[in-house]
């Protein structure tokens, strides 16, 4: 076992985090002060938080109040703490607070998930304009790293491995960047689309006998801190077939909203009302039962497959998402991410 330690006068931006969390490859650092007492720890969900919430200072980005477990626990009992508490570390301090070591979950004790997550990286991404002028997308840069990589680096913390891209404009930079995933420690298999399908319409070109559990589906140019288990869960109770993801936002109207009758008499007036409402995060969990509601080798979009489920007589529900989320795409989106 390893410490994974770094000083906490040797950090002084963003772009120190992510190198430190680069060069020990486990996703995660421990911050001491200089009396080796633990200051915090920063993991790759902190720095996909940070993104989210565009934030940037040092301070804001460290969890300064992490879990720890003392040095001489035993190794069988932190582990099933880890894997109680879905962790992939821990840190392990003395009596007084001092960073001894990080426990960490090796490849053997992770518990890897069977299900499939299939990410839809083929779209043109026209509204970026320019941006994507010469790149796809998915493969649009963050702090050093592309969209995607974001995307699968999420889903393989929390256990998934297996994923399908399904692929059409620029399909040659995404394969030779990630080729068969060996390097992120995943399997990747691509779905080439001659022709654009939409949101949904490539899942009918899947091979529908490898789907034995339900797979997640996902856009190509989101990126979210979602506990994906949850979901699972979520499915699982609901006896479900298709879920939706879905996060309360809204809205408030700059002028006042007027209301009046048929003889224009007014009625009410209530000044810069707000609403509230669910939008669709294009996060999905399906079950191969949804697979012969696709029309072959066609242009379709999800939210139609999820009607036609419906009025199928599917079990078609929606989560309730309250994690960080973010839809990359207009261009003030990322640039607004990018640049802070």
């Amino acid at each position: 076992m390893k410490s994974y330690k770094v000083y906490l006068k040797k950090i002084k931006s963003f772009e120190d985090i992510i190198k430190y969390i680069d060069s020990f490859g486990v996703g995660f650092i421990a911050v001491v002060d200089d009396s080796e007492k633990l200051f915090g720890i920063v993991t790759d969900g902190d720095v996909r938080k940070a993104l989210l919430n565009q934030k940037k200072d040092v301070l804001d980005i460290i969890n300064k109040t992490p879990l720890t477990l003392l040095h001489t626990t035993p190794k069988d009992q932190v582990t099933n703490y880890l894997k109680k508490n879905r962790r992939l570390h821990v840190p392990l301090v003395d009596e007084n607070g001092a960073l001894k070591e990080v426990f960490l979950l090796n490849n053997f004790d992770i518990e890897y998930k069977p299900n499939y997550v299939i990410i839809m990286a083929g779209g043109l991404g026209s509204r970026l304009g320019e941006l994507t002028k010469n790149v796809p997308k998915p493969m649009l840069q963050i702090k050093g790293k592309p969209i995607l990589e974001y995307i699968v680096e999420s889903f393989k913390s929390q256990g998934f491995y297996k994923f399908i891209f399904c692929l059409n404009h620029k399909k040659e930079i995404i394969q030779d960047y990630f080729n068969e995933g060996s390097r992120l420690g995943v399997e990747i298999e691509y779905l080439i689309e001659d022709k654009k399908l939409g949101t949904a319409g490539a899942l009918s070109l899947l091979n529908k006998n490898k789907f034995k559990d339900p797979f997640f589906v996902i856009n190509g140019d989101v990126i979210t801190s979602i506990d994906y288990q949850s979901i699972l869960s979520y499915y699982d109770v609901n006896n479900a077939d298709a879920v939706m993801c879905t996060k309360e936002e809204s809205y408030t109207n700059p002028f006042a909203e007027v209301k009046f009758d048929n003889q224009q008499n007014l009625i009410s007036l209530k000044e810069k009302p707000t609403t509230t409402f669910d939008i669709n995060l294009g996060v999905y969990l399906l079950n191969d039962n949804v697979l012969p509601l696709l029309p072959a080798n066609q242009y379709f979009d999800m939210p139609n497959l999820f009607l036609k489920a419906k009025d199928n007589s599917l079990g078609v529900k929606v989560f309730r998402v309250k994690d960080d989320w973010i839809d990359i795409g207009k261009p003030l989106d990322y640039l607004r991410i990018k640049n802070d």
